[in-house]
């Protein structure tokens, strides 16, 4: 192997040899230790792979020969995959093409020995540290595991032999689950308990004795008193999986990913299995889309949205001392309609504590009491809480008529209508009950925070703290410093963010903040092709190429019209020049409806003639027109400070609006695209930041 990382953290293969009661022979166990704490997962680069080709040399040269190998992992890690951190040592095509081969050589290792070999799961198994599991005869896994397979969401595919070993060991339409539907649901991962179930492991242990547990398991293979029985894999199942993979690519990425799109052809080509040629066929075409991945600019620009949301995402930038934070005991949730109750139920399963919902009459106030005691009850019908602990939360969600249960609240959050007068009076309510050190914050969407609480005695309390619906699934927080807000209010505002397990981006008191204002100039510049006579299936599917999560007319009904007008509203009185307010928009509101469709790509008759317009546009002059109006609009708020650094409206696009990794941040892709220096005159980022180097 000739590729070679800088700073590679190379993961060992230590071997040692093990003797067993009842097992004629020793088991080689090969354990995998990056040498580091937990923090830091075992991973393979080019050190790692040699230092496993070592151990299986040592194996080999065993005289007499071991009965069985055995890999396992370091504490609550088996390994996570290939050293990404090393993708920007590879520059050229040789190096990609060694470093797939090479792992295919070496994993491959344990599958063609003629000494039985297993892999003891005992931790994380991502990527090719799953496909290293999989090449071994047998497996088990700890019911502590999570096992997944991230290439697809990161532009690249499971290049080490997943596509071919998967299906052929569970079958093709539950490996179409893990490999591509899961990774293209925010990366979810699969438990140890639900691999077991799936066949991915032959048997679950407990993460107390897990080892031991294994290596009896393993004797008893050896000896013949365990026997492992597989299904039969059914391939007249092939075609209809690998049609539904194809649809799952098409509505998630609009086929825009090439690693989702490779990956699909790699699972159908597994069909033919995965003995002899047939598997040397199939991790020949891994190579092939291996080494075309690793030299794209996809792959560089999901390391760079990667870097973000596990480091910057973290470590907000501009938030203050975390020592200032204010503990909260209790919280107050003012109004008890749907996105006040979704705020109630995080506040009560994250922080496990009282929290009091009141509205303006008791059947709302017992409205939204109910729906939260009603998502616990769904968590424990899915095992998800004890009954204990749904008592214990159930108990902790109460209303009330009266504001004045909120006197002992360490915080109270206010979900009220969007009007500036009705949130200035709550606010005023509030001011006259709290504590002087209770923060009151507000999850407006678009109006001031500085003119909200511009009337109070101490408006230093107020802080913004912006969630985005559904609230319990998008991961976003905008954090809204105010111009008079104190450092101990946001410090507290990110403590909770945080202990709410959300990711928080720290914006200031600007219109609409980040995520609502780039999707209101966004979506507000397609509606504007449309009225000027662009057929709305043309404006539709104008931004396919992107491979952007939805539509923007399915973008529009997710957030509803009302919502969409309200902000393109208050956007236009701040900006009239870049923002107005689309006609077809209010037409919609006025007529209640939540979709410009009335079935699947059919306009609603009582929505036609909105495209009447006499100048339509090509869906390329749709794409370009909101992709410029969407590099302007970010310079404009890097310019008046609206966030710390364009890092942090990529992060926001990324968590709040689902901007794809592969494409990078928002900006990473304008500068890529070249749209950034025809708009705005330079790039947004350094030249080779989530792109191949010139």
């Amino acid at each position: 192997m000739t590729a070679v990382f800088e700073n590679e953290v190379v993961t060992r293969a230590l071997v040692r040899f093990l003797t067993y009661p009842g097992l004629a022979g020793e088991i080689a166990l090969i354990t995998l230790d990056n040498g580091h704490d937990h923090t830091r997962p075992s991973t393979f680069g080019p050190g790692g792979l040699a230092s496993l080709d070592a151990a299986l040399d040592e194996v080999a040269a065993r005289t007499p020969a071991p009965a069985a190998v055995a890999v396992t992992g370091k504490p609550f890690i088996f390994a996570v995959g290939a050293d990404l951190s090393g993708v920007p040592s590879i520059t050229d095509e040789a190096t990609a093409r060694d470093i797939a081969e090479t792992g295919h050589r070496v994993f491959r290792r344990l599958k063609d020995s003629a000494i039985p070999t297993f892999a003891f799961v005992n931790g994380v198994a991502l990527g090719g540290g799953l496909e290293l599991a999989l090449h071994c005869h047998y497996r088990t896994i700890s019911s502590g595991a999570a096992v997944a397979f991230p290439e697809v969401f990161l532009g690249l595919v499971p290049g080490w032999g997943g596509t071919q070993l998967l299906p052929n060991l569970i079958g093709i339409d539950p490996a179409v689950t893990v490999v591509v539907e899961n990774a293209l649901a925010q990366n979810k991962v699969t438990s140890g308990p639900k691999a077991a179930t799936l066949g991915i492991a032959d048997a679950l242990f407990e993460p107390a004795d897990f080892l031991e547990r294994s290596l009896e398991w393993a004797v008893g293979v050896l000896s013949g008193s365990v026997t492992v029985d597989r299904p039969e894999i059914d391939r007249s199942a092939w075609d209809a999986a690998i049609e539904r993979a194809r649809g799952i690519v098409a509505g998630r990425t609009r086929n825009a990913s090439p690693g989702a799109v490779r990956s699909v052809d790699l699972l159908d080509l597994a069909r033919h299995g995965v003995d002899g040629e047939a598997f040397t066929a199939g991790t020949a075409a891994e190579d092939d889309a291996l080494t075309e991945l690793l030299m794209s600019d996809p792959l560089r620009a999901s390391l760079y949205s990667f870097d973000l949301v596990n480091k910057r995402a973290k470590r907000p930038a501009g938030a203050p001392d975390r020592s200032l934070a204010r503990k909260v005991t209790k919280v107050g949730v003012v109004g008890a309609g749907l996105m006040a109750s979704q705020l109630a139920m995080l506040f009560v399963r994250q922080l496990t504590v009282p929290v009091v919902l009141t509205d303006i009459d008791q059947a709302r106030v017992d409205k939204g009491v109910a729906y939260v005691h009603g998502e616990l009850d769904k968590l424990a019908q899915r095992g998800r809480l004890s009954p204990d602990r749904l008592n214990q939360l159930k108990g902790l969600v109460t209303g009330s008529l009266s504001k004045d249960v909120f006197a002992d609240a360490d915080l109270v959050i206010e979900a009220v209508f969007e009007e500036m007068s009705v949130k200035q009076q709550v606010f005023a309510e509030l001011e006259a009950i709290v504590s002087p050190e209770c923060v009151l914050a507000t999850n407006t969407s678009a109006l001031s925070i500085t003119e909200m609480a511009s009337k109070l005695e101490h408006p230093e309390r107020v802080v913004g703290l912006h969630f985005f619906n559904p609230v319990a699934v998008l991961p976003l927080l905008e954090v809204v410093r105010a111009e008079r807000t104190d450092d101990a209010s946001l410090a507290t505002a990110f403590a909770v963010g945080k202990a709410l397990k959300k990711s928080c981006v720290l914006v200031a008191d600007a219109p609409a903040f980040v995520v609502n204002r780039l999707l209101t100039r966004f979506l507000g510049d397609v509606i504007a092709s449309v009225e000027q006579g662009t057929p709305i299936a043309v404006a539709e599917r104008a931004l396919d190429p992107l491979g952007l999560p939805m539509t923007p007319f399915e973008l529009l009904t997710l957030v509803g019209p009302p919502v969409a007008l309200h902000v393109a509203e208050r956007m236009h009185e701040a900006f009239p020049d870049r923002f107005r307010v689309a006609d077809g928009l209010r037409r919609m509101v006025e007529l209640g409806k939540s979709s410009v469709f009335s079935e699947p790509g059919v306009v609603d008759p009582e929505l036609a003639g909105i495209d009447a317009g006499d100048s339509p546009l090509t869906e390329e002059q749709v794409r370009e027109r909101a992709l410029d109006a969407t590099a302007q609009e970010i310079r404009l708020m890097l310019d008046e400070g609206v966030v710390q650094a364009v890092q942090d409206i990529d992060l926001a696009m990324i968590l709040g609006a689902g901007w794809p990794f592969w494409l990078g941040g928002i900006s990473a892709y304008l500068d890529r695209a070249g749209v950034s220096e025809r708009v705005t005159g330079s790039r947004f980022l350094p030249e080779g930041v989530a792109s191949l180097p010139a």
